[in-house]
């Protein structure tokens, strides 16, 4: 079933950029037959969102990746750096989320922790649609932010930092077998907003998985049943990547080179003082309009990422 949807979908996206290009050729030649140019700018508009859709659907090409069309699960940790750090993590999250709006994915929050006075510790978001992963697995790295800190009574500049972690949602069908004993599985009161239940009954999981002591938390359905359901797609998510990056170090380790994802070496940096620039140190990808990316414009730079091959 999944993959009928994956074709149809190649299908629904192919057949949208047939009806775009016989729209555009039906008006121009209408109005070269009308000796009316009136109907030029509607023509330019109609090409230029088939080279948009176009180059889209070329960019989905690149997608090869076993789980590149899986939905994704990112989380967002703050850096060190107290309240500058968690409301720069907090930036972050608006911006994928806006992202993900933009392009019709649908964005669940599994967990939040807040700040202590401004925003976040960590965030969790499940991405769902086609390619979510395929597209946000470029955006996995440390954020740089260089801007005069709002929270600084001395305006004095400061530079952040927040991690992102992004992994495939795995369903079912990839055997990841999680044994019930290796599991700890603690119980709480969710916090925050949500109603009377989820506030009064201890119906947020946090779960442990002992052997590598890896932790998924979910808070944000309303029953514990529920949230348990969430925390194994988490923890069956984690242990995959793990499983991935074991690999592809020991691929690395008889190649003679390992390059780890560590904090400070950061893929991206945005630069908000003083001068207005956000750049990315893999593919020397620039856009000066920060504000724009900070509202999700971010499809340069991934399209960058892909199309530059970087594993």
């Amino acid at each position: 079933m999944q993959e009928l949807t994956r074709l149809k979908d190649s299908v629904a996206q192919y057949d949208s950029l047939r009806r775009i290009y016989n729209d555009a050729a039906t008006l121009w030649q209408l109005g070269m037959d009308e000796k009316d140019e009136s109907v030029l700018p509607e023509v330019e508009e109609l090409l230029q969102q088939l080279a948009k859709d176009l180059e889209h659907m070329q960019l989905s090409l690149m997608l090869s990746g076993e789980y590149d069309g899986n939905n994704a699960i990112l989380t967002l940790h703050a850096g060190a750096g107290g309240t500058e750090a968690q409301d720069w993590a907090q930036m972050l999250l608006r911006m994928y989320v806006r992202w993900a709006e933009k392009n019709n994915y649908k964005v669940e929050t599994l967990d939040l922790l807040p700040g202590d006075e401004a925003g976040i510790k960590s965030a969790t978001l499940a991405v769902s649609g086609r390619n979510a992963y395929g597209y946000l697995k470029s955006e996995k790295g440390v954020h740089r932010l260089v801007r005069i800190s709002p929270f600084d009574a001395n305006a004095r500049r400061h530079t952040s930092f927040a991690a992102l972690d992004v992994m495939p949602e795995i369903d079912d069908t990839v055997e990841i077998n999680i044994n019930p004993d290796d599991l700890k599985v603690d119980t709480f009161r969710a916090g925050g907003a949500g109603g009377q239940h989820i506030n009064k009954t201890d119906s947020a999981v946090r779960m442990t998985h002992l052997p590598t002591g890896l932790v998924a938390q979910c808070q944000n359905e309303r029953s514990q049943i529920q949230n348990r359901e969430r925390c194994l797609q988490m923890l069956r998510a984690k242990l995959f990547e793990l499983e991935q990056e074991k690999q592809a170090a020991k691929k690395n380790e008889l190649g003679g080179e390992y390059h780890a994802i560590e904090w400070g070496s950061q893929i991206r940096s945005y630069v908000f003082n003083p001068y207005s620039m956000v750049k990315d140190h893999r593919t020397n990808v620039e856009v000066g309009n920060v504000q724009a990316v900070m509202d999700g414009e971010i499809d340069p730079f991934i399209e960058a990422y892909l199309k530059s091959g970087i594993k």
